[in-house]
């Protein structure tokens, strides 16, 4: 122990003095024990480890230092009492707690040790000066341990050096009131279970530190397994950025997903949807792509800024006996789309401000009807001085007048609305083909303008959607309807498939989804290819119901569900779109649907309109609730697979009021052509009538452009609309 001191001694003397003079780990992996050491090398960074007083920061140091291989300094006894020979508790009775932080944080300004597992003090991250300059030698690691257990540890050890620690103050209050600042200081959070040992933990901090200094790459779906689709690697901005792969697959996260275990789940149940939704996302995306801190402000502005309705985000309501309803509509646009359109533009504009280069990205956007509004908004509120432009294809017939309304009304140079006279597969596939078209590329890209998505193709547009399938479920345990750890099943009213592909990315980071319902109307596509592995579009015509956000016939996210059940098989993938581009037809293996349906356990089938209007009136009538049509399918098709033994969520994905003559007509009701919504909004039920809908309807009609489906009548808008956002003529557009 002495010969450690003396170690210590001269390693300190020299990080304050600049010299850095270190010592080998080999005696400290003699004072910890003989386990391996790991031979990984990460340079000079250190690990630096934050928490609360008693999270373990000490112990944890000493349990990392044989993992892997580096030495490890304890801030209070290797550091400071060595700069200031005295103990902490010596020099926190002498200078008091406000003292204590200054003359610590002074002193932790001189701090130049290198690859070292440095074990921070609980108050340090309280000076925010030294805080940042001892977060710039490395990552900083939040030992993110439940308030309770610390209490508990610290009685204890009956600790009397804590700053801030006397009569007028409880600990409780303390560690509170101290989050804040951990909040603010850490690049990777670990998420301690109850009562979780510090072997344990130390295996979690190891496997995140190889994991923060191996930044997950993407890939394609069409991409040959272990390859790299691009010279440089595509990390998630780029991917937000990007929208569609090169080679015309979507990108998806190159390798395993993120996964928490039951006792971490555990730790959200009591949180909020934006401390859920922080905790989440940040497994996904890594620190350099977006800071934990920045990510935080994003998530607060897109959904603790008022926009939503309903202060619990996506409130889950009970409706009948075990049918639970999920409720993702309480958003600015009144659609499901919202939960993840007021993220993803922030996303986008992060992505363009690093970019550090003078380019302007027009995002292209299909739409059903919901996507086209909420992305309107969302970069409305949000592009800041990207100078990104959004121009939205919707189906001229194809759509509500209320969804119609929310669209054609947004004013701004930098947005542009077109009707087509077509379906919702044509204006998508045209998207495609644009994204495919060299000559329109390489004629933007001589004005400096990039196309991008933020369709569901778009990554950054998906991820948002694990988040409210995941605090749905922890919602269900906070209710006592069911125990953490015990399953649900799952129905989603199913177009484009990006809905409940983000329930099974949720079930893949440990979600317990047991039954995955694919809900469709008319345009049954999806039931016939769950069913029999053959997604076969010859002869089938698509059909405009009154559920149009589903009235789609080419899944553009069953694609990546696709890569996910052959493994990341890019090339069988790849063959499947070759096929439905060429023959309007693919077959799966017979051990690709074996897995979709038994591993998967998904399972599908499909309603008529007079089906969904009967639901939509018997609900009503039976519960005072009012379904959208779209739910009304989902809730239709649920009530098909009956279960007794577990509940079943239903994703309401949006508000009656986008569809006040199909909702008025299913009741048996007139529409009253003088009222904005035709009655509706008369009717006295759950939930109530969305306020931002009535605003919008009043709101001027701005985009009056309806095209007929053709691709130069198209891309001739496209180039009329750069020209005149953009302040200069495009070749080949004459005004």
């Amino acid at each position: 122990m002495v010969s450690r001191v003396l170690c210590f001694n001269a390693f300190v003397r020299g990080a304050i003095g600049g010299v850095n003079t270190r010592y080998t780990s080999r005696a400290l992996v003699g004072s910890y024990g003989s386990k391996h050491v790991s031979t990984v090398n990460f340079g000079d960074n250190n690990l630096i480890l934050m928490g609360s007083p008693g999270s373990g920061k000490t112990s944890l140091g000493r349990a990392l230092s044989p993992r892997l291989g580096m030495p490890v300094l304890d801030i209070d006894d290797d550091y400071l009492e060595v700069y200031w020979n005295t103990s902490v508790a010596d020099k926190l009775s002498q200078v008091g707690s406000d003292g204590f932080i200054q003359e610590e944080g002074e002193a932790l300004l001189k701090f130049n040790a290198k690859s070292c597992i440095v074990s921070l003090t609980g108050s340090h991250p309280l000076h925010e000066e030294s805080m940042n300059h001892v977060s710039n030698s490395g990552p900083v690691f939040f030992i993110d341990v439940n308030n309770q257990d610390i209490l508990n540890r610290l009685e204890m050890m009956k600790v009397n050096r804590i700053v801030g620690q006397g009569p007028d103050n409880s600990m409780a209050d303390i560690l509170q009131y101290r989050q804040q600042f951990y909040e603010n200081s850490y690049d990777v959070r670990i998420i301690c279970e109850k009562n979780e040992s510090i072997d344990s933990i130390a295996d979690k901090i190891s496997e995140e530190w190889k994991l923060y200094h191996n930044r997950k790459q993407y890939t394609s779906t069409r991409a040959e397994q272990n390859t790299q689709i691009s010279n440089t690697p595509v990390h998630f901005l780029d991917a937000v950025l990007e929208g569609l792969a090169p080679d015309g697959g979507l990108y998806v996260p190159n390798g395993s997903f993120p996964k928490l275990n039951l006792g971490e789940w555990e730790r959200l149940i009591h949180s909020n949807y934006q401390q859920r939704a922080l905790c989440i996302l940040e497994k996904w995306v890594h620190p350099t792509d977006i800071h934990p801190r920045k990510l935080k402000a994003m998530i607060g502005e897109a959904y603790g800024g008022g926009d939503f309705d309903d202060p619990e985000v996506v409130p889950v309501v009970h409706l009948h006996g075990n049918q639970y309803l999920m409720e993702v509509f309480h958003g600015p646009t009144a659609s499901f789309k919202d939960a993840a359109l007021q993220l993803m533009p922030q996303f986008f504009t992060e992505a363009v401000v690093r970019s550090d280069q003078e380019i302007r990205y027009l995002i292209l956007v299909a739409t059903s009807g919901d996507t086209g509004s909420a992305v309107l908004d969302g970069f409305a509120k949000y592009s800041g001085d990207s100078g990104s432009m959004v121009m939205v294809l919707y189906p001229e017939n194809g759509v509500s007048p209320v969804q119609k309304a929310l669209m054609t009304s947004v004013q701004g140079s930098n947005v542009h609305v077109v009707g087509v006279d077509s379906d919702f597969d044509y204006c998508q596939s045209v998207i495609k083909q644009i994204f495919n078209n060299k000559n329109v590329k390489d004629t933007l890209r001589s004005h400096d303008i990039r196309l991008s998505a933020a369709n569901s193709i778009n990554w950054g547009r998906l991820l948002p959607q694990v988040v409210y399938h995941a605090s749905a479920y922890l919602d269900l345990v906070k209710k006592g309807i069911l125990s953490l750890g015990e399953e649900c099943d799952l129905c989603v009213p199913t177009g484009n498939f990006g809905n409940i592909l983000g329930a099974v990315y949720a079930k893949s980071m440990g979600i317990p989804i047991r039954r995955f319902i694919c809900a469709s109307n008319e345009n049954n596509v999806l039931t016939d290819f769950i069913r029999t592995g053959v997604y076969d579009l010859r002869d089938r015509n698509l059909q405009v119901t009154m559920s149009p956000a589903i009235d789609i016939l080419k899944s553009s996210n069953l694609e990546r569900f696709l890569h996910l059940v052959t493994d990341g098989n890019g090339d069988e993938v790849r063959h499947y779109y070759d096929q439905l581009n060429s023959d309007k037809y693919f077959k799966v293996s017979s051990q690709v649907l074996e897995k979709i349906q038994n591993e998967y356990e998904f399972m599908a089938d499909w309603c008529s309109q007079k089906e969904c209007a009967e639901t939509i009136k018997n609900v009503f009538q039976s519960k005072g609730y009012l379904l959208d049509p779209h739910t009304a399918v989902a809730k239709t098709i649920a009530d098909r697979y009956p279960t007794t033994d577990r509940p079943l969520l239903i994703c309401s994905t949006a508000h009656y009021a986008k569809f006040p003559s199909d909702v008025l007509a299913s009741l048996g009701h007139k529409v009253n052509r003088d009222l904005l919504f035709g009655g509706l909004e008369h009717i006295e039920t759950l939930p109530t009538m969305h306020q931002e809908l009535d605003r919008a309807l009043h709101r001027q009609c701005v985009h009056k452009r309806i095209v007929k489906p053709n691709m130069n009548e198209i891309v001739g808008e496209l180039m009329g609309f750069v020209s005149k956002a953009s302040g200069e003529r495009i070749q080949g557009h004459s005004s």
